[in-house]
């Protein structure tokens, strides 16, 4: 357990993971689905979080719904509620920062908490205030979730991987070389592919191995990042929480990688059209309009395809923006080339109350779509995401066109 008695130099860092979040949730909404094989994602084609009794089956993220439905007919495949995970998201917060205020939302189902000091003016342990926080959310909210308490993130990230679902892990100076020595690199937060076979490659198969080697070695071989992250392994408070909710965005982006690569034009299109519904939606909710769009498309071999379009008006209406992108596909688009991603991104970003008018019309034309718009997100915010959408991202349910979903940011994109 970490120390009861803290000096400023002894950290107690609290991560909170719901398990299986999503799914979750719709189970608090309707009980009689608890130890069922459910799956959310009906309304996208393809599975976009399932239960851990689906997780059994050999049911998978990003797994097509035709092919679910054929292979797996006893699973339940519910559309998202996203309005719902949003509410029980800031719920699940509310709870944390009964017992401390410096509250770090990660993403819409996880968050950092420091603890440091409170031991004293709750009159609890810092494990005793991490079960109370696991109880009260499973009491109010009727969610399981996974603690990880340790000196600092990135082994707090440890911790609450080590046990799930329903853990409660704690990770100290003296025990945290037994925990690594069992943790393999890729698992480590912030290593992706690319990182771990590159450790890999220098033999570093576990986080023991990382923290192991020389700090000279770490940082001729690796970038700052990286270097943060292993001072962390070796228990140091590096990375500050930060309890600031963000309200507003530079740009918002939405990317998705697919496969098997395709030419198929129409695919393409869907995929954009899709980026720049959901994007368009988080612009609207913080007020946000873009003067510019900028999407690409990424070939087989890695290669980038990208164009920059300069709006007539600024608008947040999708239907406005997916025929931009329309009249500009053909520029990037090679029939003769397999392509493996789509991304767009929304920039030059202005606060709704900064859009100009213009002499021609052009932001009276673009003034009916947004009116259509408020009524779209208030009927989602009623009924749950995507209730109304757009004939251009409807998927099809044959399967022609349909991809497996292999990098996906809408979990961090969710979170408004």
């Amino acid at each position: 357990m970490l120390p009861d008695k803290t000096s400023k130099r002894e950290k107690a860092i609290l991560h909170i993971d719901g398990d299986a979040f999503f799914v979750g949730v719709e189970v608090a909404k309707n009980p009689k689905l608890k130890g069922l094989p459910v799956v959310t994602g009906e309304e996208r084609g393809i599975v976009t979080a399932l239960s851990y009794e689906a997780k059994a089956l050999g049911v998978v993220r990003g797994m097509p719904v035709f092919r679910l439905k054929k292979n797996f007919p006893q699973v339940i495949i519910l559309p998202g509620d996203y309005a719902a995970y949003v509410k029980y998201s800031g719920k699940m917060f509310d709870i944390v920062r009964r017992y401390a205020d410096d509250v770090e939302e990660y993403s819409i189902d996880e968050c950092f908490a420091d603890l440091t000091g409170l031991d004293k003016p709750l009159k609890m342990s810092y494990k005793e205030i991490a079960e109370r926080i696991k109880r009260e959310v499973r009491e109010e909210l009727d969610l399981s979730v996974t603690i990880g308490l340790a000196p600092n993130k990135v082994l707090a990230k440890v911790a609450s991987k080590w046990e799930k679902p329903n853990g409660l892990t704690i990770i100290t100076e003296e025990n945290k070389d037994t925990f690594l020595k069992q943790f393999s690199i890729e698992k480590i937060w912030g290593i992706g592919k690319a990182t771990k076979e590159h450790m890999l490659k220098k033999g570093i198969i576990t986080a023991y191995d990382l923290k192991e080697k020389e700090k000279d070695w770490v940082l001729d071989h690796f970038s700052k990042p990286y270097y943060v992250m292993w001072k962390e392994l070796h228990g140091e408070y590096c990375m500050q929480i930060n309890p600031v909710i963000k309200t507003e965005y530079a740009s918002i982006q939405k990317t998705r990688t697919f496969h098997p690569s395709t030419s198929n034009q129409a695919f393409l299109l869907q995929q954009l059209s899709f980026h720049i519904e959901d994007a368009c939606t988080k612009a609207r909710h913080y007020m946000l309009t873009p003067k510019k769009l900028s999407f690409f498309i990424k070939d087989e071999h890695m290669r980038y395809v990208q164009t920059t379009i300069t709006l007539s008006a600024p608008t947040h209406a999708p239907e406005l923006l997916i025929k931009a992108v329309e009249e500009k596909f053909d520029t990037v688009y090679n029939s003769k080339t397999l392509y493996r991603a789509t991304g767009i991104t929304l920039l030059n970003l202005i606060h709704n109350n900064g859009v100009q008018m213009d002499l021609f019309g052009e932001t009276d034309r673009v003034s009916k779509f947004e009116t259509i718009h408020k009524h779209i997100d208030a009927l989602e915010q009623k009924f749950g995401k995507r209730i109304v959408h757009l004939a251009s991202t409807t998927r099809k349910e044959d399967g022609e066109g349909v991809r497996e979903e292999m990098d996906d940011e809408d979990r961090n994109l969710l979170f408004l």
